[in-house]
């Protein structure tokens, strides 16, 4: 790589680590749930099975660990913050001295200044775009934690019931913008910052279809690195007809490498190694069409 190069990669944040961008990056996911749509709750309440996993994924070629102790998926019953805490807590403890970006999926403030006092994340992975009271001044005392923010319409067990967009594309990118805005004009660097269009998250197939295919727009409007999640979600079976989220690895790789070929710079995804050697054929390919 060039010296003009290296100025122009874009930088991700990340707490003790600055993510060059200059790749897609795999995000492996680790859910510290009992009631997990994907792995069906293999990893929790047992801190041995989820370091497992998680060695498993970076063996496979994950780049950056994410670590979720409340499941998001549509209709999730309510847990506390004291309650997710007490799911991640231990795992966090223990990653934290792997030399790999950790990021902790979590909305609530009170969770976030728990692992931050403890030093066990890297990064916020956030499906509520720091809306939840003081989270954006929460992160902005600490100057390195990276941030990544979601768009979610509606709530975890309402979303899916009935979405509704005049324009799901400007109307995303116009909300991405404003948060952007609030945590830049906070005091929150934004080279810290990612955004996430929020993949399964308040929209239908048609919403996902535009989102996708018009990936360039609402990015551009927050001028910020893409963070992407279809992993073995629902989008994918209605596209392929699997009920089964675990069927659903071949489709999850296949929009994993359409969204690298738009401008994601990170794919969050459960599988790691076929997703490593999607995006291995179409780099070798040609790759970077967006």
């Amino acid at each position: 790589m060039t010296s003009d190069q290296i100025r122009q990669t874009p930088i991700w944040q990340c707490g003790r680590f600055r993510i060059a961008l200059n790749r897609p990056q795999i995000m492996g996911i680790i859910n510290i749930t009992p009631d997990s749509f994907s792995d069906g709750g293999q990893y929790s309440g047992s801190i041995s099975a989820a370091l497992a996993h998680a060695a498993q994924l970076l063996k496979d070629g994950a780049d950056i660990l994410d670590i979720g102790g409340e499941s998001s998926r549509p209709g999730a019953p309510y847990v506390s913050p004291e309650e997710e805490w007490a799911r991640v807590s231990p795992i966090l403890k223990e990653l934290t001295g792997w030399q790999v970006p950790i990021t902790l999926d979590t909305r609530r403030t009170w969770v976030m200044r728990q692992a931050l006092e403890q030093g066990g994340t890297d990064g916020i992975n956030d499906i509520a775009a720091l809306s939840d009271e003081g989270a954006v001044s929460l992160l902005t005392q600490d100057k390195t934690t990276g941030v990544c923010l979601m768009h979610m319409q509606g709530l975890p067990e309402n979303m899916q019931d009935n979405p509704q967009y005049g324009d799901v594309v400007t109307e995303v990118g116009h909300y991405l913008r404003e948060r952007v805005a609030v945590c830049t004009a906070a005091g929150i660097d934004k080279q810290r910052l990612v955004i996430d269009p929020g993949f399964g998250f308040g929209k239908t197939r048609e919403h996902h279809r535009a989102l996708m295919l018009r990936f360039a727009e609402w990015q551009r409007m927050a001028d910020c690195p893409a963070l992407i999640g279809v992993s073995r979600k629902s989008m994918i079976g209605a596209i392929t007809g699997e009920t089964q989220p675990q069927a659903r690895m071949v489709g999850s790789v296949v929009a994993a490498v359409a969204a690298a070929a738009r401008g994601a710079a990170i794919v969050r995804v459960h599988d790691v190694r076929e997703t490593r050697q999607g995006l291995q054929v179409w780099q070798e390919l040609g790759g970077f069409l967006a």
